[in-house]
């Protein structure tokens, strides 16, 4: 393990392996703030459990635009850089909405204001997770290709233990901090990524480009210069006088159109901006033409927004009907992440040889199984047979994840497979954008099912008759399969 670190600090930095750690453990420990978010809508707000979900939905649409921010990234740097300018954006867009709610009352009571700042927050997020994603696959380039599943595996694990630390955190700060205080722990986080930033390096997009003018310091530089009477010297001496001359020329000719020539420089660079955007959106378009890419893609966008989501629906049901406190439920999804990483381990270990058809039509059965357990907790034929609800819950959170990790892990798959070569990270920012964008509008459809039924804080008695529609829909992403490549398996496509 040592060396192994060892050998990851000598090939990437230390600060470099510093920041994306930090990045990626930020992103799972955004559970401990999101659970106050939770209760704040619920407590605070007294907003409805339709209300709730239409404002987490709305907060979460940035991520649904992800493939914006690499094209901009790629497209425009800033200062001759692409990555670092944006990644302290997205930590300024970030942090700034956290110390405003933290800072102000009367902006966090409102709904109107909190939902603002929690959209701009998942912006600045968001735009991290590509720009991250982004230097990843830059420094994997080439001699360090050979690095690239250790970078993938650092990422994921940060990630999983922000997961763990934020749900265990989470419940116990809210039930012994003030909301205030848990906006201002948490953009502690955010604060040392933004720290972090400046201690990365990162090399100008113009700098493989050497400039007449560092030509001629190079040549005046004693170092670099081979001896006076050789030839090459001479002829290299004759050539930098004639170039100064005509420097000098030009510039003494030029000496009344300086204002013209600055702004046709910054339409040219503008026009080059236009240019790279244009070609960046042309390829996508393109490579989003091809039956073998826009099939399978439709076929996971389809399989979210068929299917109603109510997990806020839930969260209300089991903090008001069964009086589950915070920190049982931050238990719960520590218990959920243990069953998401078992069921990565299930699916590489026993999964990954049969065909994605038919790993996804058991995703859909087993999640048609997780509802037939919520609908025997709501119905509380759990209490009948004996089995608690506390039993039920933690043991539907790890199935959940677990089994959504099977529906997860083709759509990774399938997307590695698609993505021609030049844009991969792009087109798989599209596809995860695609992935997002679904489940934004899953999201939507359930806080409209929960309105037309009537589902309120306080008033569940429809609640078994929504988890029933949303079981039958989980039926139809199922005969659409057909949309899934035949022959496409966890190895090969």
């Amino acid at each position: 393990m040592i060396e192994w670190t060892k050998r990851l600090n000598a090939a990437f930095g230390a600060s470099f392996l510093w920041l994306i750690c930090l990045v990626y453990f930020t992103q799972g420990f955004r559970s401990f703030v999101w659970t106050s978010i939770s209760y704040q809508l619920k407590d605070n707000l007294k907003l409805s459990p339709s209300a709730s979900q239409f404002v987490i939905s709305v907060a979460f649409f940035p991520w649904s635009i992800k493939p914006l921010y690499g094209i901009i990234s790629d497209c425009i740097p800033i200062k001759g850089r692409k990555r670092v300018p944006y990644l302290v954006i997205a930590t300024v867009l970030s942090l700034v909405p956290w110390l405003i709610l933290g800072l102000n009352s009367t902006l966090r009571d409102s709904t109107g204001h909190l939902m603002v700042f929690l959209t701009v927050q998942n912006l600045g997020s968001a735009m991290a997770d590509v720009v991250v994603d982004a230097m990843i696959a830059e420094a994997v380039r080439d001699d360090k290709a050979s690095y690239a599943g250790d970078l993938q595996s650092i990422s994921w694990s940060a990630m999983a233990l922000g997961g763990i630390c934020g749900s265990l955190s989470g419940g116990f700060a809210l039930s012994n901090l003030r909301m205030d205080a848990i906006f201002l722990l948490f953009s502690v986080l955010p604060c040392m990524q933004l720290l972090s930033c400046w201690f990365v390096e990162e090399s100008s997009v113009n700098s493989k480009v050497l400039p007449e003018d560092s030509i001629d310091s190079h040549t005046n530089d004693s170092s670099s210069i081979p001896d006076e009477d050789s030839p090459l010297t001479k002829k290299s001496h004759k050539s930098t006088r004639r170039r100064k001359n005509g420097k000098k020329n030009k510039k003494n000719k030029a000496v009344n159109t300086s204002k013209p020539k600055k702004f046709e420089k910054g339409d040219s660079m503008a026009l080059k901006w236009f240019h790279s955007l244009k070609d960046a959106i042309y390829d996508l378009c393109r490579a989003f033409k091809q039956p073998t890419i826009w099939r399978p893609m439709t076929w996971f966008f389809l399989a979210h927004i068929t299917l109603p989501d109510l997990s806020t629906v839930i969260f209300y049901y089991e903090t008001e009907v069964l009086k589950l406190e915070a920190s049982f439920l931050g238990t719960a999804r520590v218990v959920g992440w243990s069953g998401l990483m078992l069921g990565t381990f299930i699916y590489n270990r026993h999964l990954k040889y049969m065909t994605l058809r038919k790993i996804l039509m058991c995703a859909h059965i087993g999640l048609v199984f997780l509802n037939l357990l919520q609908m025997a907790v709501v119905s509380r034929k759990n209490i009948a047979f004996g089995v608690s609800d506390r039993v039920m819950v933690l043991f539907s959170s790890a199935l959940a994840f677990g089994v959504n990790q099977f529906k997860f892990m083709p759509f990774l798959i399938l997307s590695g497979q698609l993505c021609p070569p030049g844009i991969e990270g792009t087109l798989f920012a599209l596809f995860m954008s695609i992935n997002n964008l679904g489940s934004t509008v899953g999201s939507f459809v359930g806080a409209g099912l929960a309105s037309i039924l009537n589902i309120d804080s306080g008033s569940f008695d429809n609640l078994l008759l929504g988890i029933t529609i949303q079981t039958l829909c989980y039926c139809i992403p199922v005969a659409f399969l057909f949309l899934i490549p035949k022959e496409a398996t966890g190895v090969a496509a």
